[in-house]
């Protein structure tokens, strides 16, 4: 693997960090700008939104220059976000901070996953995409607890800034190591947007919003659901964190490994397993050992699927995937807002904090259930003289093929 995909491992870590530190400094920021807990928590929700409308509209924007030069841009308003976190004044400065930060997420996984795959052999695409991704999940095992660690000690602005430092080196790699790859020619923003007119792609990112919001449904909530259910203490939910993050990077590098071998095949056993063990956690959560067993198995479940729905949105975008990449990124931020706010409904209905496992566990099934369906359309599709649903005429794709 080449050195390139360092750099936007690095890149991915930085990310991943600012995205889940804020979750274990919510008290700290909400005591020093004195504004109440779910008041603080809109750092959050203001994170994922603008990770999914900053996705396709980072990328439109990107369409005019290099996808190296765009990575470069991305890196730097990252940069700016977290500095602007660092120094706030005000809360609502934080927000805006946080926000600005936030609108270089997907297009940088998006088309930092178009790239990390350009610069491998076909038969290693998906595992390019999986390094890459892998600052994403060491970064809920080592940022994360790290920066909420050095929040609590020091200050929270520390931890804003040393995740800004995190960004300068991931700027610096990319500048360094990332080849010049200029926009390939023919590619037009027309040739991006009718990449999200393919079945199999709405496919693919409807299984993203299902297959990881079934994941978040019960991660949203572990923090009351350890404490209540298992018994744990509160300062346990951190290290219970680190093991979901182990899962996550393990089931990612097993996820890019087969996903180049037999992708559909692994969404099966990787989207079955998890609504399998979902379910089964609303009885695991009521013991301590079981319960932590299946938090790292869930990470591992989730994390699996990550790189081979990603390798499928850039297969099925016939040739324009970037566009398409950096929605589907925004896909997985919709299933955690989705899946969040639907465990809360059956939490408050009175069901009890286990309840959210079983809206994972449906959410993971419907993602199944939209595999076979994907599956099922490309087989009919493969008959000779059958119309591929949603795809261009095959000399549009091969005018754009990049």
């Amino acid at each position: 693997m080449p050195l390139a995909l360092l750099a936007l491992a690095i890149g991915a870590f930085g990310i991943g960090t600012t995205e889940f530190v804020i979750m274990g400094l919510l008290p700290e920021v909400a005591g020093d700008f004195d504004v109440s807990i779910p008041t603080a928590g809109y750092l959050v929700t203001g994170y994922a939104l603008g990770v999914m409308f900053g996705a396709p509209l980072m990328t439109v924007l990107g369409t005019k220059i290099s996808r190296k030069r765009m990575l470069m841009l991305l890196m730097g308003l990252f940069i700016v976000g977290n500095l602007l976190s660092a120094l706030a004044p005000s809360f609502g400065v934080m927000l805006i901070g946080r926000v600005v930060a936030s609108l270089a997420h997907g297009a940088f996984f998006g088309i930092g996953s178009v790239v990390a795959a350009d610069l491998v052999a076909p038969d290693k695409k998906a595992g390019a995409i999986a390094l890459m991704f892998t600052g994403l999940t060491v970064a809920n095992v080592v940022g994360v607890p790290l920066g909420t660690l050095v929040g609590q000690s020091i200050g929270w602005r520390v931890t804003f800034g040393l995740v800004a430092a995190l960004g300068i080196v991931g700027l610096a790699g990319i500048a360094k190591l990332v080849p010049d790859m200029p926009k390939p020619e023919g590619v037009r923003l027309r040739h991006e947007l009718a990449a999200l007119k393919n079945v199999q792609v709405l496919l693919a990112m409807a299984m993203t919003v299902l297959g990881f919001g079934g994941v978040f449904a019960a991660i949203t909530y572990i923090a009351p659901m350890m404490t209540h259910a298992a018994g744990f203490a509160d300062g346990s939910v951190t290290w219970l964190l680190v093991l979901f993050g182990l899962g996550m990077v393990g089931g990612n590098l097993i996820g890019g490994r087969y996903a180049d071998r037999a992708l559909m095949p692994l969404l099966y056993v990787s989207l079955g397993a998890l609504a399998v063990v979902l379910a089964l956690f609303t009885l695991t959560a009521h013991n301590k050992v079981a319960a932590a067993v299946t938090i790292a198995l869930i990470g591992a479940l989730g994390f699996a699927t990550v790189p081979p729905l990603q390798k499928r949105v850039l297969d099925q975008a016939h040739g324009a995937p970037t566009l398409a990449s950096a929605v589907n990124i925004g896909a997985f931020n919709l299933g955690n807002a989705l899946s969040a706010w639907l465990g809360g409904l059956v939490i408050a209905a009175g069901l009890g904090y286990t309840a959210p496992n079983w809206v994972g566990a449906v959410l993971a099934a419907g993602a199944l259930v939209l595999a076979f369906v994907s599956a099922a359309l490309e087989r009919r599709d493969a008959v000779p003289g059958t119309v591929v649903a949603g795809s261009a005429p095959t000399e549009q794709r091969t005018a754009i093929s990049h």
